[in-house]
């Protein structure tokens, strides 16, 4: 068995209105069924058609496929299709009527896809009308993405079906979504026989009569957070052809972590860091950035920043109209310098910027558009800034040593004369965070009480003005709840 849509990927999204991609896959799938005529009987996730379909509808089935005797046939179309937060499936899939139990090797298996495990009240209608049909063994395909406390999730819907189990999930990423497999398998009394890897392909044969060692321990905590945000650079960068990545390095805890990810998930040698001084840079931060770069083993330059905003000084200087008190104008154009260069740089030599900015900033519109906001991925952009810097802390102690200054010192842009940024970060990070789980900020899923006491007024009106500068970020990697992403759809104009 494999995963929910493993030929395609998850999720396709709207390549299913293309029906030269649908038909590819389909004989993608056929052909498959072929190859495999004369082994044991196969279950995977593809795609089939439905009798029918409403207008402008792809009419689909997310289905549950049974290869066997060189055909490729439906063992079951997914019967629930979630739409909330980054789901949107019956804009693409219809749900499916129940089918009959498999057979395989005499023994009456009750198949399901995904959210099919997911009904609340379990268990499941799907899963009871499995029970009820005499099913001995249920088999779960899914492609169930990371965020912290996932797992822990899946094994309670997964044990409440009192039955074995065998829950096969993907691996990989795919946009800003990250699947850790921790494929499992359950016993009847929801004891858990087998673990796979999480974050890395595997294959395993089990006997559920008589199962092997229980297999690895999924990670916990920090550490899955590691795993996860490391594998959704590596997917990203492998399915995409990036063969590099450019990080500028600005020794702070931000950048210096997103360094380490795309070291680990890339290797050194296609990971280039920049310092980009300006005549606010600590001296200090330059030294480290150069530290860590020859501690991670990557390519490391130096471009001073002063000759161009020097020369953009002097054309600001000869606009009309005057600073006004909090103008950050020329803050901004460092910032939006910065990224000049680090986009020539990709320009040059190909790859892709990685965005160094995490979720309080985003939230909070503590960030420049076209400057520090530039980059294809964001791999913190879901991460409050207390978890970068406890992730960040973890990382230096079991990855690779970050510089003691760059952990220890007040968070600051460099953008003026002795510059700190404005927020107790250890307060403001997990009241934010909070903030974006109330009022419809789930995702379409139901609000959560709201704060008490409430955001403050400022950070509130922050988090709203800040919506457009949302809509022009890069993609931002999931790892919780709430993200940035396909999952939150506010508007900007809340008039």
């Amino acid at each position: 068995m494999l995963p929910e849509l493993v030929i395609t990927g998850y999720p396709p999204r709207d390549l299913l209105f293309d029906p030269r991609f649908v038909g590819r896959v389909l004989d993608a799938q056929a052909r498959l069924a072929q190859d495999l005529a004369g082994g044991p009987p196969v279950l995977l996730g593809g795609l089939a058609r439905a009798p029918q379909a409403p207008p402008r509808h792809p009419g689909l089935y997310d289905a549950a496929l049974l290869l066997r005797d060189g055909a490729c046939t439906l063992a079951q179309a997914k019967r629930l299709l979630p739409a909330y937060d980054v789901f949107h499936e019956p804009r693409w899939f219809l749900p499916g009527p129940p089918a009959p139990l498999l057979d395989v090797a005499g023994i009456p298996v009750g198949v399901l896809v995904c959210e099919d495990l997911w009904e609340e009240g379990y268990p499941c209608r799907p899963v009871q009308e499995a029970r009820a049909a005499g099913a001995q063994v249920l088999i779960s395909l899914s492609a169930s993405p990371f965020r912290e406390g996932a797992l822990a999730q899946r094994l309670a819907v997964a044990r409440a079906a009192g039955l074995p189990l065998v829950y096969a999930n993907a691996v990989g990423a795919q946009d800003e979504l990250i699947f850790d497999g921790a494929s499992f398998v359950l016993g009847a009394d929801g004891a858990v026989l087998r673990w796979l890897p999480c974050f890395e392909e595997a294959v395993d044969i089990i006997d559920l009569a008589a199962p092997a060692a229980l297999g690895p321990t999924p990670p916990q905590d920090l550490a899955a957070l590691w795993g996860a945000l490391v594998a959704g650079i590596r997917g990203f960068a492998h399915k995409n052809g990036l063969r590099r990545a450019v990080v500028g390095l600005s020794g702070g805890v931000d950048s210096a972590l997103v360094a380490l990810l795309a070291a680990t998930a890339l290797g050194p040698q296609r990971l280039v860091c920049v310092a980009l001084p300006s005549r606010y840079t600590d001296p200090r931060s330059t030294e480290t950035a150069a530290e860590l770069a020859r501690t991670l083993g990557c390519a490391f330059e130096q471009i001073p920043l002063a000759p161009l905003h020097e020369a953009a000084e002097s054309t600001l200087a000869a606009l009309s109209g005057s600073p006004r008190p909090g103008d950050t104008t020329l803050e901004n154009v460092q910032a939006r310098l910065r990224s000049l260069l680090l986009m020539a740089m990709v320009n040059r030599g190909g790859g892709m910027l990685l965005n160094t900015s995490n979720q309080t900033e985003l939230a909070l519109g503590y960030t420049t558009l076209h400057g520090d906001m530039a980059g294809t991925l964001s791999p913190l952009g879901d991460l409050p800034k207390h978890r970068v810097q406890a992730l960040a802390r973890w990382a230096s102690a079991h990855i690779a040593p970050i510089p003691a200054f760059t952990l220890s010192r007040p968070p600051t842009a460099e953008l003026r004369p002795d510059q700190v940024d404005p927020f107790d970060y250890a307060v403001v990070g997990p009241a934010v965070q909070a903030e974006l789980r109330t009022a419809g900020g789930m995702g379409g899923q139901p609000a959560e009480p709201a704060l008490d006491p409430p955001l403050d007024p400022a950070l509130a009106r922050s988090l709203v003005r800040a919506e457009h500068k949302r809509w022009q970020a890069p993609i931002v990697l999931k790892v919780g709840e709430v993200a940035f992403g396909t999952g939150r759809m506010m508007p900007v104009t809340r008039a």
